[in-house]
């Protein structure tokens, strides 16, 4: 059989159902009304067409920044990107023959075979030499 509870305890109640002490410090019942607006930010239906939008937003434009980022990791920084794009405009015809012996051999994908073959001016020996010592 069970043991009697005091009474102040009910049975199935949870934790979350007690009414919260009243934080003494300054410091802590900033801290209560933080998380509880963080608690209410769900609860709101007034603005909650807007800010799913503005997050979109937001998320879209860290991660434009994030792939500019990556793309001029390998760049000096006192370069500007202005000239990072005027240096890499030179278009170098790719043979497909060479594409295709890259993907093969080297088990690339087609674009990433013609992306190593423009950084090597085209030429496949030089290609497949700087693959196989970046690799190595």
């Amino acid at each position: 059989m069970a043991e009697p509870q005091p009474p102040q305890i009910r049975e199935g109640a949870d934790v979350d159902d007690e009414t919260p002490a009243v934080p003494a410090s300054a410091e802590d019942r900033k801290a209560a009304a933080a998380l509880s607006s963080l608690d209410a930010r769900g609860e709101d239906d007034e603005g909650t067409s807007k800010k799913p939008n503005l997050d979109q937003e937001a998320l879209g434009k860290a991660m434009s920044r994030l792939e500019l980022a990556s793309k001029g990791k390998g760049s000096d920084k006192g370069k500007s990107k202005e000239g990072d794009i005027e240096k890499k405009k030179p278009v170098v015809k790719v043979d497909q023959a060479d594409v295709a012996l890259l993907v093969e051999q080297l088990e690339l994908t087609k674009p990433k075979a013609t992306e190593l073959l423009r950084a090597h001016e085209g030429n496949a020996i030089k290609a497949m030499r700087a693959f196989v010592t970046a690799s190595g």
